[in-house]
This record gives C-alpha cells, structure tokens and sequence, in this order.
C-alpha cells in the first residue's frame, strides 16, 4: 500500500510539473478612445462612448524555432460569451508559414479581405452599422461586403516565404454548431511591383448545408503613387438560384496631405439577386495625428439600406474619433 502511495504521489508531481511548463507571463494592453456619433434618423440618444476592451497576450520561442503567441480579448459588448471576445494562438514555424487557430473572432482566408479599398477611417459601411435603427425600419437588413464562413474554433495559414512578393492562405471552418458542413477558402495576394497590390480570394458558406451552400469569391487591385492610393474590389455569391446569388463593388481613394494628415473616399454598392435595388454606400474621412493622439473623422451615406426603398433606408450619419497611444 505504501509503495502504491508512493507511485501515485510521484505521478501527481510529474504532472504537475508538466502543466507547469506550459505556463508563462502575459502582457496587457487596451486602448484609449472617445467616440462621438449619430445620424440623420432614429431615436438613439447619447452619441458618446469609450474603447472598452483589454487584450492579454504572450508569446515565446521553442527549441525547434517556432513562435508560439497566445492571445485573449476581454470585451465588454461581447454577450453570451462570459466578456471573452476574440482569442488564439498563432505558431510562426520560422520559415514554414503562421498557423492560427481562432477560438473565437477569427477570420477566413476571403473574410479577411472582403473589403480591402484605401481609406482614411472606416469602411464605406461600417460608420453606419446594423445595430443604427432608422426611426421606423430597425428590422431591415443591412448588407456590409462578401465574406465566406466563419465560426469558432477555425483554423488559418499564411505564407509569404515561398515566393518573393507572393502571400499564401487558407482556411478551415469545421461543422459544428451554426456551420452544418464544413468550408474552404484559399486566397492569393501579389505585391511584386512597387506601389501595386493585387489579390484573389475564393471560398465556400456551406453553413446552411445541402443546396444552401455557396460559392464566393472577390478580386481586388490597389497601386500608391507618391502620396495618393487607390482601388477597387468585385466580390460575388454563387449560389444555387439567383435569389439567393449577390454582387459586391467596391472603390476608394486616398490622399496623404502630409505625414501627420490623410484624407480619403470611398463607396461600395451591393446588388442582392432578391432586391429590386443596389444598397449604396459612402464615406468621406480624414485622419490627423499629432504625436500620441489621432483624430479620424467620418461622414457616411447609406442609400436603399438592405435594398430598401423606404425613405427611412436612405441615412446619412457621422463618426468622430479620438485616440491616444502611450
């Protein structure tokens, strides 16, 4: 009995030594931002608000060389998952490629560049979001770019070793809860000439499974010359039936006055194979920083929101952003 005691006790304390191992520091950083916005139409009141998240990060080297980064965003708008937003690990395997996995708040090959166009703050959709109401059409749908699948737990891979100017990735959603068959997406991105970047990205929804599942894909360009940038970006959904089949154009401009103050242009419109009509969207920025602190200013039109054509769909609206850096 003794010597059974004594085996167990030896286990116990290897194991604990080994959980040990995997044990290190992390480091916590967040920002520091106030943000004044508002609209046209709705009943919303107070238009201000402050950064509200926190992010613990760590990493370090094994023997072989990899670089193992470990990250966890605590977010206070994030519901139903106890405040934990986005967290992964990333594994550069110094040579051979990064792998991420995604416990949550990940993004696909194609989802991560649904919409890559320049612009100085924002989006041409994102000033205005979903969560707005219009005063009197809250329900309606807004549509922002085309993206592919996505859920928890996913896994990415990136590569840009392989060949010069060239950049690799590919990512995995596994079924599960909101995803019944699995997705795919590859995508490419070339920036062997100077000032030019051009990509293709291509990538399955089969969340809805069976005829349900489509196929998606966008292309875009970007050329800077001197202080000016711009692009433009097609996406599309192919889908079973044409209902259910979309379009997405993107474009935008951008204007670097100076070292410390950039302006910029963009719009998008996405045509809905169940819309009479295209949502359209605009944004006009700008972005000024002064040492620490960026001022990033955003005005944005909404028209046919969710290809609607009810006066209240068509909204203009504001963003006006302050943020330090220390």
């Amino acid at each position: 009995m003794n010597n059974m005691k004594k085996i167990g006790l030896t286990a116990l304390g290897t194991s604990l030594i080994a959980t040990s191992a995997f044990a290190g520091a992390l480091s916590v950083s967040g920002g520091a931002s106030i943000t004044f916005a508002g609209k046209d139409k709705g009943t919303a009141g107070n238009g201000f608000s402050m950064s509200d998240s926190i992010t613990f990060s760590g990493s370090g080297e094994m023997d072989n060389g990899f670089n193992v980064t470990v990250s966890y965003e605590l977010d206070n708008n994030e519901t139903g998952t106890g405040n934990m937003d986005s967290r992964s690990v990333k594994i550069d395997t110094d040579g051979m490629g990064v792998i991420t996995f995604a416990g949550h708040g990940g993004s696909s090959a194609m989802g991560a560049v649904d919409d890559v166009m320049p612009t100085a703050y924002g989006e041409s959709f994102d000033i205005i979001s979903g969560t707005m109401d219009t005063g009197g059409s809250t329900g309606t749908q807004i549509f922002n770019a085309i993206g592919s699948a996505g859920s928890d737990n996913m896994i990415h891979y990136t590569s840009s070793d392989l060949i010069d100017g060239v950049k690799l990735t590919a990512s995995y959603v596994p079924s599960g809860t909101g995803e019944v068959e699995s997705s795919t997406d590859m995508a490419i991105e070339y920036t062997g000439v100077e000032g030019l970047t051009a990509g293709y990205a291509s990538g399955q929804n089969n969340a809805s499974g069976g005829t349900g599942n489509t196929d998606n894909s966008t292309m875009y360009v970007k050329y800077a010359y001197g202080p000016v940038t711009v692009g433009y970006q097609e996406s599309e959904i192919d889908a079973n039936t044409a209902a259910a089949s979309d379009e997405f154009e993107s474009m935008g401009i951008t204007y670097q006055i100076n070292d410390d103050l950039t302006v910029g242009y963009t719009e998008s419109s996405y045509n809905a194979g169940d819309k009479t009509v295209d949502q359209e969207n605009s944004n006009l920025s700008a972005a000024y920083t002064m040492g620490g602190m960026t001022l990033s200013v955003a005005f944005a039109e909404e028209k046919n929101r969710g290809g609607s054509t009810a006066v209240a769909d068509d909204v203009k609206g504001y963003n006006i952003n302050l943020a330090f850096a220390f």
